[in-house]
């Protein structure tokens, strides 16, 4: 047979549509044309497919070789297909059952002595071919990872060898059982490591029971970002949805196989940090901060220092939990459903309002750091704290009583109660989500309108106060929110104006 078809997957994004290479010989002089908008590494995966399959052994044949990967449209980079072109080849050439090869899909890099080495996006890959109906044949690196999609069969190879012997009858490769190494869990940090500081502990506990984004606000070395790498820990375990979604972004992302089930991911950039790099961007649009941090945080220290410009790209997913990336060629959409944690200085030298009075920063220069900031994405952040310097304690045995096991268990009571009333944390509530699980007497009403009135905040300031009056009352299991529940959350707001 001189025409082979082999199915595998390209990595655009977060996904990975089909890629269907199709081998072609025809007589002529000896010659490889490779069609279908294959880019630099792609080109190059001839002469690594000629050399892998000669060094394996087998016959490369002389003649015209077409390979299209289809569809024509779509962009393929690196050396993900080089084995389905491979097969592809062996099969038109009579040297593999091209009938084997119709249910089952490849992927892997090979090296010039026919070993198949892992590549990226393998968990994508994974869900696709699960969702088609196919096997899936991958490195055995990446074969941990490929099970992560349950239900999917995986054959794990080392050489292209054990590949053409399976797919010929010679030698039966048994579907790779997984065996759990990436369902380890890492410890999180603990909250008992925190020294004092109850009312930032407290922001923290309401922050992760309704996924409230937090600011805090303090001089240096009071323990913001010690708290801030606490929250991770507080939160509920990512469902299996959830985790699929993380574990797929981090494969897309990362260079190397997926090392561990993923927990809560915790981003932390540098305030250097672009806004392609804490957006994502690139000529080949390519997941950012933001979406490596779904489902996980997102900590941003000294909030000012980053360019306001960078900043301001952050307001559009903060509402929306997805951000879409344009560009001339490409239009791309990223997850980013992620909870912010900033911290900052209160002026330039840090020290402003501490007793010792150490500031010397003038009115000007304060209000200039300040407004570094806008005050839309000020709006946004539903927790605003000051952090104050505790009483030093060098003693290395000093723990607090509150621990992270405790305080987990109170979020994911609070969680529970939202997930079964609403469907979703409260901080993701629409306007009629408000409106319905947010009610208030008519007393309360008015007296937090001239609460707002008087400390003129915004309408969307107002509904976010709303929803974090609702985890409070959460926390405390109460049907309603009570009067207590809107002084505390108005305690979180700064005064606008």
């Amino acid at each position: 047979m001189s025409l082979a078809i082999v199915h595998s997957r390209a990595k655009v994004g977060v996904e990975a549509p089909v890629v269907t290479v199709e081998a072609h010989l025809a007589n002529g002089l000896p010659a490889l044309t490779l069609v279908g908008l294959p880019e630099a590494a792609v080109k190059e995966s001839k002469d690594r497919v000629r050399s892998a399959i000669l060094n394996a052994g087998f016959d490369f044949p002389a003649r015209r070789i077409t390979l299209n990967l289809a569809p024509a449209d779509l962009p393929k980079d690196g050396g993900r297909f080089d084995v389905a072109i491979a097969l592809g080849i062996l099969a038109a050439s009579g040297q593999l059952p091209a009938v084997a090869l119709e249910n089952v899909e490849f992927l892997g890099e090979l090296a010039l002595s026919g070993a198949i080495r892992p590549v990226q996006g393998v968990l994508p890959a994974a869900l696709a071919a699960r969702a088609a109906g196919r096997a899936l044949v991958v490195p055995v690196a990446n074969a941990e990872e490929a099970c992560l999609a349950s239900g999917l069969t995986v054959i794990a190879v080392e050489h292209l060898l054990q590949v053409v012997a399976h797919f010929a009858g010679r030698t039966v490769m048994e579907p790779y059982i997984a065996s759990g190494l990436l369902q380890v869990s890492k410890p999180y940090p603990d909250l008992s490591d925190v020294q004092g500081q109850q009312s930032a502990k407290r922001a923290l506990l309401v922050a992760a029971a309704g996924s409230h984004n937090l600011l805090f606000t303090g001089p240096p070395g009071t323990g913001k970002t010690l708290l801030a790498s606490r929250l991770p820990g507080l939160l509920p375990p990512l469902d299996e949805q959830e985790a699929l979604e993380v574990a797929a972004i981090q494969s897309v992302a990362s260079h190397e196989p997926l090392s561990s089930w993923p927990q809560r991911p915790f981003r932390q950039p540098h305030h250097s940090a672009s806004g392609p790099a804490l957006v994502g961007g690139g000529s080949r649009p390519q997941p950012g901060e933001i979406t490596l941090a779904h489902h996980g945080v997102l900590f941003l220290d000294e909030l000012p220092e980053f360019d306001r410009k960078v900043l301001e790209v952050l307001r559009e997913p903060m509402e929306s939990g997805f951000i879409v990336i344009a560009r001339a060629r490409d239009r791309m959409r990223f997850p980013a459903r992620f909870q912010l944690v900033a911290a900052m200085n209160p002026c330039p030298c840090g020290f402003l309002g501490e007793p010792t009075g150490r500031c010397r920063c003038t009115p000007e220069q304060i209000q200039r750091y300040r407004n570094k900031l806008s005050g839309p994405l000020l709006d946004r952040i539903d927790l605003h704290l000051t952090v104050a310097r505790e009483t030093t304690s060098l003693n290395p045995l000093a723990q607090s009583g509150d621990n992270t096991a405790t305080a987990a268990a109170s979020v994911a009571l609070a969680r529970g109660r939202q997930v079964q009333r609403q469907g979703c944390a409260n901080a993701f509530l629409d306007l009629p989500g408000v409106r319905r699980h947010c009610q208030l007497t008519a007393v309360d009403n008015t007296w937090l309108e001239n609460a707002c009135e008087r400390m003129t905040l915004s309408l969307r300031a107002a509904h976010r106060l709303l929803k974090v009056a609702r985890t409070l009352a959460d926390l405390e299991g109460a049907g309603s929110i009570e009067r207590r529940h809107l002084a505390e959350a108005l305690q979180y707001r700064p005064v606008s104006g």
